[in-house]
């Protein structure tokens, strides 16, 4: 009995390591900044402000894939799926011109996003109709995206000057910044679809056992093709969210994030092997990358560090992970 009230306890503490690890990495950087600088790390609103675009930027990216981690397979191409939609607005609005209309500018964001999902629809036809495992499917697309964005940008930034575009990136709401509450609402999209809809109870019984939800009559090969363009979608976004910001159009967009966008996912709980994973644990693994990369700015280390840290608590969550599956298999 002890042994399992043991075992209990210490997968509760391993399913909240990612809550508990946020707030040890904040503590420590308010430490620092109080003992160092006599000012605040946490307290600041520039510092609250940057973090949160910083987290919303990887947000875009993986919130989809959290889906498709979730149903057991995942997708390298939305690096590039970003960096797609991102050079196919730039180009509609400076085919436009400079002074091109707010419709014009949502009619550009809308062809981003739709040349993104022609980018997971491609995805979703390889996975669910051709078999192609979805490491080495999304990895070519991955490949595919990315030349596809440079040979229509012509190799080069696509820049802008639109001021309806640059407030859109750039404005508040409330006082909170687009980005976030544009990636707020998708997370709360996301979340109501994965934890109250039969797609997401489809979806996570998916990543667990997939010969029960074919004997069940789920069309798996459209869940799956539905899953890849969704992961895709919400990457475009980032694309349109990162032109609107820079006010330029980059093929490589989305190629710094793509890393911390894995990382936050599996950071966040998701299992390697499908079948686990929440929105919730999705948001604090990217507010947990942000804080790294903005805290260890502000410590007056070089950029390249980020790498590193986000590299190791990559290894910690894969070891927490295999952790709590050996609990359970020893409670078994």
């Amino acid at each position: 009995m002890k042994n399992k009230t043991g075992a209990s306890f210490v997968r509760s503490l391993l399913n909240a390591w990612s809550w508990l690890f946020l707030i040890l990495i904040l503590g420590f950087f308010e430490i620092y900044a109080q003992t160092q600088t006599g000012n605040t790390f946490l307290f600041r609103v520039y510092n609250l402000q940057s973090i949160s675009i910083a987290a919303s930027q990887i947000l875009l990216l993986a919130l989809g894939l959290t889906l498709v981690i979730v149903a057991g397979h995942i997708d390298l191409s939305i690096a590039f799926s970003t960096g797609f939609a991102a050079v196919v607005m730039a180009l509609i609005i400076r085919a436009a011109g400079d002074d091109a209309h707010w419709l014009v500018v949502l009619l550009a964001m809308g062809a981003g996003i739709s040349a993104a999902a022609f980018v997971g629809l491609v995805n979703g036809w390889l996975v669910a109709l051709l078999n192609v495992p979805s490491f080495i499917g999304t990895l070519g697309t991955y490949g595919i995206a990315r030349g596809a964005a440079l040979i229509v940008a012509g190799g080069a930034t696509v820049s802008i000057r639109n001021d309806f575009a640059r407030s859109f990136g750039n404005g508040n709401v409330l006082g909170f910044p687009i980005p976030l509450v544009t990636a707020a609402i998708l997370a709360l999209v996301c979340h109501y679809v994965l934890k109250h809809t039969k797609f997401g109870a489809h979806t996570y019984a998916l990543g667990a056992n997939r010969a029960s939800v074919e004997r069940a009559g789920v069309d798996v090969k459209k869940h799956l093709i539905q899953l890849f363009v969704f992961s895709a979608v919400t990457a475009g976004i980032g694309g349109i969210i990162y032109t609107s910001r820079f006010s330029a159009g980059a093929a490589n967009a989305g190629e710094p994030i793509l890393l911390y966008a894995v990382a936050a996912v599996f950071i966040g709980g998701a299992s390697l092997t499908g079948g686990q994973g929440t929105i919730a644990g999705t948001v604090i693994g990217a507010f947990i990358i942000a804080v790294i990369q903005f805290g260890l700015v502000f410590c007056g280390l070089p950029p390249y560090w980020q790498f590193v840290a986000v590299g190791l608590v990559i290894i910690v969550a894969v070891l927490v992970d295999q952790s709590k599956d050996r609990i359970v298999g020893g409670r078994a």
